[in-house]
């Protein structure tokens, strides 16, 4: 499977802008099966979401949804909506052609800048396949918990036999060059620890609050790089994700059916 990720300048509060600038970047990058977009890729990361909110499946979405049946590919990324209940959601949407949409919720609410005075967090993690992929959908500082993506044993074939719970797990974020080192250290400890590619998709650009200068990165299951963006550029990235190399490697050094999260537990 070959998949794309989009490293983009935010404009502060201004979708039309955005989505302008993500389209020019994906359709730079045709080809791909998977195009993955930042966190609130539309407005930037808004603590406050009051004024940049949109509903749930909205104008967003449909858009994505066009950008899917356009490329013949899935698009992901994460969206500030409002859900019919009047909640605010930090929602992170994947979406295949054809118009099936699955999306989840961000658990880890950033209280640090205030996230969680607004927004409610979700309550379950999220796995979607795509073209024979499992991916884990996760969004920004998610990735500081790792209990809570841990890949287990959980999913079993047609035969019986127990597999890991997913393939490859994504992270969309707004993650400032101030903690640059910490993205960097936990995006390839993710891939490690859980046996899987990680495609970690970073912004750049400013808002009122930080800079950011990237770091999207496409990682193996060894914690390699495959695929880099330049720092403070705006690229598409692209590699290939080997699902029988992955799999090659999980039976030769199985380390995942030693976790210490069984059948059924919750988390």
């Amino acid at each position: 499977m070959k998949v794309t990720l989009i490293q983009m300048d935010i404009a502060w509060g201004n979708a039309p802008v955005n989505l302008r600038r993500a389209e020019h970047l994906m359709r730079g990058a045709v080809g791909s099966d998977l195009y993955v977009l930042p966190e609130m890729f539309t407005t930037g990361f808004a603590s406050v979401p009051y004024d940049v909110a949109e509903q749930a499946e909205g104008n967003t979405v449909q858009w994505m949804r066009h950008m899917a049946d356009s490329l013949n590919a899935a698009v992901a990324g994460s969206v500030c909506v409002q859900t019919a209940s009047g909640d605010y959601r930090n929602r992170m949407y994947f979406v295949k052609p054809g118009g099936d949409i699955s999306h989840y919720d961000k658990r880890h609410l950033f209280t640090y800048g205030g996230e969680d005075k607004a927004y409610t967090r979700g309550e379950s993690t999220v796995t979607v396949e795509w073209r024979g992929v499992r991916f884990m959908l996760q969004v920004c500082y998610d990735l500081r918990f790792p209990v809570f993506s841990r890949n287990v044993m959980r999913r079993y074939t047609p035969q019986g036999v127990a597999e890991p719970l997913y393939d490859c797990c994504i992270y969309v974020a707004n993650w400032p060059d101030s903690r640059r080192r910490v993205w960097d250290t936990l995006t390839r400890a993710r891939a490690l620890e859980n046996q899987c590619y990680v495609l970690a998709v970073n912004r750049i650009g400013d808002d009122p609050q930080c800079h950011y200068d990237g770091g999207t990165v496409i990682i193996d299951a060894y914690g390699k790089d495959i695929a880099k963006a330049s720092d403070n550029d705006a690229a598409a990235i692209t590699a290939d994700i080997d699902l029988e190399q992955l799999r090659s490697f999980r039976a030769k050094f199985p380390v995942l059916p030693d976790g210490d999260l069984a059948e059924g537990c919750c988390y």
